[in-house]
């Protein structure tokens, strides 16, 4: 995907920002299945990773699958996005609905990088399609008006950044929304996203807004880890407090000062890594506890009381490096992915053994992102190199149709769902306040979208 043109943020803004509801054959192919049979008459279901039986066969999105199903592009791909929360309530999942992203670009040069704040709306469920298709031809005329009124909307509010954005994270520090944003500059920035949040609610702080036409000034910026790196965690039980990790192995903590404008940074890092951490996940419940992963195979487990070495580790948790990790909300499990496309599931309290309690082979290529369920202690998603997003339930223990449909009998029975269509997918996230909903994003831009299995 080619960079923005070097014009005004406004120009960027109308040319670039698109959010549609539609999918094409050819690139599209969430739970694809061929409908068809095969020559004993045995249905047959297509499954990534496995080539149909004819190469001719084009395969088609399945809309019944889905509860909801939108995807948008931005211009520059976003490599790493937070969901925002909002003021619309909890556990919400009447249509039409809305969301708040904070996401940053990774453009073809450092000075046409954006850090985005998306606010999407009016997004309806897939299930009027089918009503529509039922709907007499004398009634197309209201329909179309209907249509119309449907349309999936989006307003952005692109802020320069110099660099390319590696890792984007998101907090409420009181009142003010922050962002914690990793660059390739060898940074960690910290954005106040209030006049990007004005501006996305109300047409004239819009305006105002784009007239800015500048870099915003970041709060506070810690170069004190003399590299590059992606790892990087707001606790969710300290309002302020920061975990990053770098590169070349080193962790630091953030304490915020008095006033949330300002960090404390101890300068001796946590270093029992070999080699570059890869993600941070602060514990859910205990404040001073964190994980965290590496290319040195390892996952490891600190108590900010206790530096600077790790007080629980797995050696060897994968025999490759591992990518990402997930922090079960109300469960003692920690969820890992590796460049040997494996998912682990580790119970805390057999950390010590170096043994993962689940393990699970479906993704053909490195895991990208991984994210347990909030609202569902089984539930968890991941993401791959494959193109593929996978969605598992470990408290399902069998599955009756594997037995009767061909291609799908040899599958994990944990296995719920596997949603294609998007090149190159290095994110994804649930939405804490709208159960179900995931949003991922690509190379190809973002999917936003309920499946029918959770």
């Amino acid at each position: 995907m080619s960079a923005p043109d070097d014009h005004t943020l406004a120009e960027e803004e109308a040319e670039q920002a698109e959010m549609d509801d539609t999918v094409s054959d050819e690139d599209e192919g969430e739970d694809m299945e061929e409908e068809g049979a095969d020559e004993e008459g045995q249905r047959k279901v297509y499954v990534p990773g496995i080539e149909p039986s004819e190469a001719a066969e084009e395969l088609e999105m399945d809309r019944s699958a889905y509860r909801m199903y939108h995807e948008c592009q931005t211009g520059a791909p976003c490599l790493s996005f937070d969901v925002m929360k909002d003021g619309e309530g909890e556990g919400r999942d009447q249509f039409p609905l809305s969301m708040l992203l904070c996401a940053g670009t990774q453009a073809e040069t450092a000075l046409k990088n954006r850090l985005l704040v998306m606010r999407m709306h009016n997004l309806h469920g897939t299930e009027k399609d089918k009503e529509e298709e039922e709907e007499s031809s004398d009634e197309e005329s209201e329909d179309e008006e209907e249509e119309e009124d449907k349309k999936p909307q989006m307003e952005l509010a692109m802020m320069p950044h110099y660099g390319g954005i590696n890792r984007v994270r998101v907090t409420r520090c009181g009142q003010p929304s922050l962002a914690a944003v990793w660059s390739e500059k060898g940074q960690i920035e910290i954005f106040d996203l209030k006049s990007q949040l004005d501006a996305v609610h109300s047409s004239a702080a819009m305006e105002a807004f784009m007239q800015q036409q500048k870099e915003a000034a970041a709060l506070f910026s810690f170069s004190g880890h003399m590299s590059e790196g992606f790892a990087l965690d707001w606790s969710p039980t300290v309002p302020g407090r920061l975990v990053s990790g770098d590169c070349k192995k080193n962790i630091h903590v953030w304490e915020p000062r008095e006033g949330g404008t300002s960090w404390q940074i101890d300068q001796r890092p946590f270093s029992s890594h070999t080699k570059s951490v890869e993600d941070l996940q602060w514990s859910p419940n205990e404040a001073t506890v964190f994980a965290s992963c590496s290319v040195d195979h390892s996952i490891r487990v600190w108590d900010i009381r206790a530096p600077p070495n790790s007080m629980l580790s797995a050696e060897e948790a994968h025999s490759c490096d591992i990518n990402v990790i997930s922090w079960n909300r109300t469960e003692p499990f920690l969820l890992s992915g590796g460049d040997d496309g494996l998912l682990k599931v580790w119970d805390l309290r057999q950390f010590k053994t170096g043994h993962p309690v689940a393990n699970f082979k479906q993704h053909s290529a490195p895991i990208t992102s991984v994210e347990w369920s909030p609202i569902d202690s089984s539930v968890f998603a991941a993401s791959g190199a494959d193109d593929v997003i996978s969605q598992w339930d470990l408290s399902v223990e069998s599955c009756d149709v594997g037995a009767r449909v061909e291609g799908v009998k040899d599958l994990p029975p944990q296995l719920l769902f596997l949603h294609q269509g998007q090149s190159e997918i290095k994110e994804i996230h649930w939405h804490p306040q709208i159960p179900g909903v995931m949003i991922s994003t690509a190379l190809s831009g973002f999917n936003v979208f309920r499946t029918i299995s959770v």
